[in-house]
């Protein structure tokens, strides 16, 4: 195992990232981050340098504090050789096994040798499979009304987008939404009482994730406005638009065709780790 601290090698580890699109992305995003500021206090992991086969970027040790918060407690995952990420895996100081986590990666064997090395520890493991995007840049669409703003999220919304998102309604989820707000690029549109209606915003891997519009509010083009604006941040940025959507979200996934999204030939998985001393205590 290799800690990856030198700035300039950091350098040349994003750009060598970029060979190995689109299953390198989440790892990219991390890394990108990483090398603008690293608001999330990541680090990253090799099995070698400069000759890597596996990569992880995780938290910073030093920057844990909630056991059972794995919404920020996530692991990035790119490899050449799987065995390479079995090997970090089963080394003792590259995964914390004692806290709920998660894996997230863009290549097939992630499931299943992941679970293989957490099964005899104990440690459950619950697998979400979504279909990749990226954002191509199409022109905007027109806003339909005068009386709503074009803005950004602030912390003061963290609370609403807890209690909208499907995997929030918790602490945990606040904190690490308003970190998100904090740290990264975001979009909304707000009422003329300034009062969020439509948002999206980027997760620690540079993910555009929890896009939602209030249902008052559904059919409007505010959705694609969303995507579209953020997606044009992140690009402007120098960052991939990339993101995420359920199989069964038959209304996402006809949006982003509309936009003419690229659905990619990979498929994103995040996997829950769950200690047995935790379990039932995670919300998922």
């Amino acid at each position: 195992m290799l800690v990856l601290n030198c700035s300039t090698k950091l350098l040349m580890l994003e750009n060598m990232l970029k060979s190995h699109f689109p299953e390198s992305l989440k790892v990219y995003g991390a890394v990108m981050n990483i090398n603008r500021g690293n608001p999330f206090r990541k680090e990253v992991v090799l099995d070698s340098w400069p000759d890597f086969k596996a990569v992880i970027t995780r938290r910073q040790k030093e920057a844990e504090t909630d056991n059972l918060d794995h919404y920020t407690n996530a692991y990035a995952v790119f490899y050449k050789d799987v065995r390479a990420y079995r090997g970090l895996l089963e080394e003792c100081d590259v995964i914390n096994w004692d806290q709920v986590f998660q894996i997230q990666g863009l290549q097939s064997e992630l499931f299943e040798v992941s679970k293989a090395i957490a099964s005899p520890k104990q440690v459950d493991v619950k697998l979400t499979s979504f279909k990749a995007i990226m954002f191509l840049l199409m022109p905007l669409p027109s806003r339909t009304s005068t009386s709503q703003r074009l803005t950004y999220l602030s912390v003061a919304d963290a609370d609403l987008l807890n209690h909208t998102w499907s995997r929030g309604g918790n602490e945990q989820c606040q904190r690490y939404i308003t970190n998100l707000i904090s740290c990264f690029p975001s979009v909304c549109v707000r009422d003329d009482k300034g009062k969020p209606i439509s948002w999206s915003i980027t997760d620690q891997f540079a993910t555009m994730c929890h896009g939602y519009t209030v249902s008052e509010h559904r059919r409007k083009g505010y959705s694609q406005l969303m995507y579209l604006t953020l997606a044009r941040k992140l690009q402007s940025r120098g960052f991939p638009a990339q993101g995420n959507v359920l199989d069964n979200n038959v209304a996402a996934i006809n949006l982003l065709r509309s936009v003419h999204a690229e659905f990619l030939p990979c498929r994103f998985h995040r996997l829950i780790l769950t200690p047995a001393a935790f379990s039932g205590q995670v919300h998922l």
